[in-house]
């Protein structure tokens, strides 16, 4: 699952780690004027692949339509490293960035495993219970295959 190796990386544990308790990832897609449209999620991770919920229309959805080719980062921020120089101070952190193709999910059943997974993650107490059929007609889900993944960190031992 890793990609090119690089000082700091971290494990494929490490990484499933981030990927599933994190609680918002961002997916950058490109416009169809090429710049790219970076957007907050609500994720999980399940099975090796990234799975995002929202409309089943705008933006993100219209750009992925056009051009699969998405890339996703989730990271963790821990304390600040400071320094008695300005340019030595640093920040703790975990991140991961994915490239990946997404695609939109059409099968019903596997619409609702992945509903299913986000909502056990985000709002537990409400797993199990029936979607509304106006929901999930107007709920789109985007899978992500990744391509490359890659985890990196610092923290006060890398010095």
């Amino acid at each position: 699952m890793q990609g090119r190796m690089r000082a700091h990386q971290l494990t494929t544990d490490q990484i499933n780690a981030l990927l599933t308790t994190s609680q918002v990832g961002h997916l950058a897609t490109l416009n169809d004027n090429g710049f790219p449209y970076v957007t907050p999620v609500h994720f999980v991770y399940m099975a090796g692949a990234i799975y995002i919920h929202g409309l089943s229309k705008g933006q993100k959805i219209g750009n992925i339509q056009r051009n699969s080719k998405v890339c996703f980062e989730v990271m963790s921020q821990g304390k600040f490293m400071l320094s008695n120089e300005p340019c030595d101070v640093n920040t703790e952190y975990q991140s991961v960035i994915i490239h990946g193709e997404a695609t939109l999910l059409k099968d019903q059943d596997k619409k609702i495993e992945a509903l299913n997974a986000i909502i056990e993650k985000y709002v537990p107490d409400l797993t199990g219970k029936q979607f509304p059929s106006n929901a999930l007609a107007a709920t789109g889900v985007i899978k992500i295959d990744v391509i490359e993944c890659t985890g990196k960190f610092y923290n006060d031992t890398c010095q």
